[in-house]
């Protein structure tokens, strides 16, 4: 049985028809109706009927999402598509499409797509991270994304930015409450608000592209950045040492982290070594979908 995933982006929501192989038959993407349950599930449901007519078969469906279900209750929590939030999002799925419906958070679809073939293709344990917008993570293991018993594996930016210099406590205010969050440091807008320099920079690229033409404020912001990666890296490495990490987001394309990181993180790694592999995506931007129809295994009935 062929597999569907669906990435349930703020803005767009995207579909994909994905067979054993790896191979994508179809491909499709729509408006997310924004701040509208109702319509966002009308909007899945769609969706999927228009990959099924392309493939001519029934399929399996999996979902990533914002936030994640809570153990407890049942329902969606933390997702910054608040309409989902409250939501029992894969039963109410399930009962529009009249089959059973898999949920995870978009992070670790995203660790279980480069893990499964990608750039963490035969390692044993994967760490999946996104530095984007916001920073998530997520870990797979053998295959299999970790979800944890509080369904908060691989949540990493939301712990605090480790060995911290004077000058970064008590950090930036988070929008979970708390200040001096990894992601205040490493998101997108987090790298943007320590950026001090007299030249106009309005995204991260734009940082790196003024490094790279000589401006010295936007090369220390970038080495700062770098060195704040490297020990958020390794507590993550301390703790669970995985084979590879897998960098996701509109950061992951600022080649220099690849080759700087490395070179930071041996300092705070417990180790006399370090072979973790810090390693670009290979499905770049499709690995979220990727990773939803990965949700179900290759035979499902």
């Amino acid at each position: 049985m062929p597999r569907i995933g669906i990435d349930l982006g703020g803005t767009k929501i995207e579909g994909i028809v994905l067979a054993d192989d790896g191979t994508a038959s179809a491909r499709q993407r729509v408006a997310t109706p924004a701040g509208r349950y109702d319509a966002t599930l009308d909007a899945v449901v769609a969706l999927v009927g228009e990959l099924e007519r392309h493939c001519g078969q029934t399929c399996s469906v999996g979902v990533g999402t914002p936030g994640a279900l809570s153990p407890t209750s049942g329902r969606l929590r933390n997702a910054n598509s608040t309409c989902l939030n409250g939501s029992t999002l894969d039963r109410d799925l399930s009962d529009r499409l009249d089959r059973p419906v898999r949920i995870a958070n978009d992070a670790n679809c995203f660790a279980l797509s480069e893990a499964r073939d990608g750039a963490g293709r035969d390692a044993a344990v994967v760490f999946g991270v996104i530095l984007g917008t916001g920073t998530g993570g997520g870990v797979v293991v053998d295959g299999r994304a970790l979800v944890g018993g509080n369904a908060v594996a691989g949540e990493w930016g939301h712990n605090p930015l480790p060995w911290p210099l004077d000058d970064e406590r008590p950090g930036p205010p988070c929008y979970c409450g708390k200040r001096g969050c990894i992601e205040t440091f490493l998101s997108g807008p987090g790298l943007l608000n320590d950026y001090d320099g007299a030249a106009a920079a309005d995204s991260a690229q734009a940082v790196a592209a003024l490094a790279a033409a000589g401006d010295a404020p936007a090369e220390a912001c970038l080495r700062r950045y770098e060195d704040r990666l490297a020990r958020a890296l390794a507590s993550v490495i301390n703790v669970l040492d995985p084979d590879v990490i897998v960098l996701g987001g509109g950061l992951s394309n600022l080649a220099r982290l690849y080759t700087n990181v490395p070179r930071h993180w041996s300092r705070y790694v417990f180790s006399d070594a370090v072979g973790t592999r810090l390693l670009p995506p290979v499905h770049g931007d499709s690995s979220g979908v990727r990773g939803a129809a990965w949700l179900w295994p290759a035979r499902t009935g």
